[in-house]
């Protein structure tokens, strides 16, 4: 029983063809010069959307928590949260609009915390009154609830957005003459703020993972476990400009060429290393609740089915725009985990000078094979790994190769340990 891994590093390689993975403002590839040469870049950003979107047997969205027997929710981000997930389904249960916007604005400050500029953003919408006799078209109630909308996206795990429907719902019950003290008064009672707190995964899992900003002290901030870098290509980039037309039928029916579009856009191609690293006790704190320290005696079932799909989406799921157009799928050529309790560190040193471009793939397992043997040799070797390959990886200095991807993914969250609350029953 291992007791002592703190951190899972997760290592990869996957080649991409003719696609465009990340843009930047002008459409073109990302990129970042490394080693004295331009690498292509996708970005964290751009991976965690995917891996939080993909649809598969191993998505994030299909985790069952093991605890309530159910589906363990995902958060939602959006700047109209308030208005669509809150505000619409009270008006439809038969409270005012403008009671449920007034009680609404007052819950959202205490909540999700308001600026001065957001005061005086708030007073600036609220409408004029019509002149006296003036015949004014009824705004349409959802236009009405917009008021509600956040300026920047905010992220709420609907067990929190249930809580503020039903906060809200039992303040318009009373019908208060002055909604901002009694929203105040509301969730400073122990009872309230003892059924915010007693919610599981109130955040949802995909906040668990990759935390979220709140600037409120009612709702819980969350520091994510799990850590991405950047990915870039173990060589100098490889892009060309892709010159495409798009037909105008009818112009070509009546003899013209029928040429309605003429572009180009840039495609690329790569090998790229990606890096995750799972801090172990802050993923089991943010799923169970409990303290960091004692992540060691909390139930581990749901961490270590979180890990698990995390490693098989890891490996599996493409980033990707021009998805139409260039299918850009791809599976990892090499997955190697390490499990440890020192600071983690990236491998990307290894490619430092470019791999070169003939025979990238087996260059970049020799690379990657080299300066861990040179690590281990200055630093010493202090992590069990595992591997995973398309490729020969027997230059690699880690333990027997793994049964494939799943056996891989199944021993990274066994790494965990064994679960203390087993047999508790």
């Amino acid at each position: 029983m291992i007791r002592d891994t703190m951190f899972l590093q997760i290592h990869t390689l996957t080649p991409f063809a003719a696609s465009l993975l990340n843009r930047d403002d002008v459409g073109r590839a990302k990129r970042m010069p490394f080693g004295g040469a331009s690498r292509l870049r996708v970005s964290s950003q751009c991976q965690k959307r995917h891996w939080r979107d993909v649809a598969s047997a191993w998505s994030l969205n299909e985790i069952e928590d093991p605890v309530v027997s159910g589906i363990s929710p995902l958060t939602i981000r959006s700047r109209k949260i308030i208005s669509r997930q809150v505000a619409e389904p009270l008006v439809k249960d038969g409270f005012a609009v403008d009671d449920v916007i007034a009680v609404l604005e007052a819950l959202k400050a205490e909540l999700l915390g308001e600026s001065k500029k957001a005061k005086a953003d708030k007073a600036a919408k609220k409408p004029k009154s019509p002149a006296v006799g003036a015949d004014v078209p009824e705004e349409p109630i959802e236009s009405r609830l917009g008021v509600l909308d956040t300026n920047q996206v905010i992220v709420l795990g609907r067990p929190e957005i249930d809580f503020i429907r039903r906060t809200a719902a039992d303040l318009l019950r009373e019908r208060p003459n002055d909604p901002d003290a009694a929203a105040k008064a509301y969730l400073k009672r122990k009872d309230v703020l003892a059924n915010l707190k007693a919610l599981r995964l109130a955040a949802g899992i995909d906040a668990a993972l990759f935390g979220r900003m709140v600037t409120s002290d009612i709702l819980a901030r969350g520091d994510g476990a799990v850590h991405v870098a950047h990915a870039l290509t173990v060589h100098a980039e490889e892009a060309e400009p892709d010159y495409f037309v798009a037909i105008d039928d009818l112009t070509r029916e009546a003899g013209e060429l029928g040429t309605g579009l003429i572009q180009t856009a840039e495609l690329t191609s790569g090998l790229f290393y990606g890096y995750v690293v799972v801090d172990v006790p802050l993923l089991v704190s943010n799923l169970e609740g409990v303290t960091a320290e004692a992540w060691r005696n909390a139930d581990l079932r749901l961490a270590r089915k979180v890990i698990e799909h995390l490693v098989q989406v890891i490996a599996t799921t493409s980033p990707g725009a021009k998805l139409g157009s260039t299918a850009p799928y791809s599976y990892a050529d090499l997955v190697l985990i390490e499990a440890g309790a020192r600071q983690p560190r990236s491998l990307m040193t290894a490619f430092y000078s470019p791999v070169p471009k003939q025979g990238a793939r087996q260059g970049a397992v020799e690379a990657l094979a080299g300066h861990l043997s040179r690590f281990d040799g200055m630093y010493g070797r202090a992590e069990t790994r595992r591997v995973a390959s398309l490729l020969d990886t027997a230059t690699i200095p880690a333990d027997p190769q793994a049964e494939g991807l799943s056996g891989l993914a199944s021993w990274a969250a066994a790494q965990l340990g064994a679960d203390p609350t087993a047999g508790a029953a």
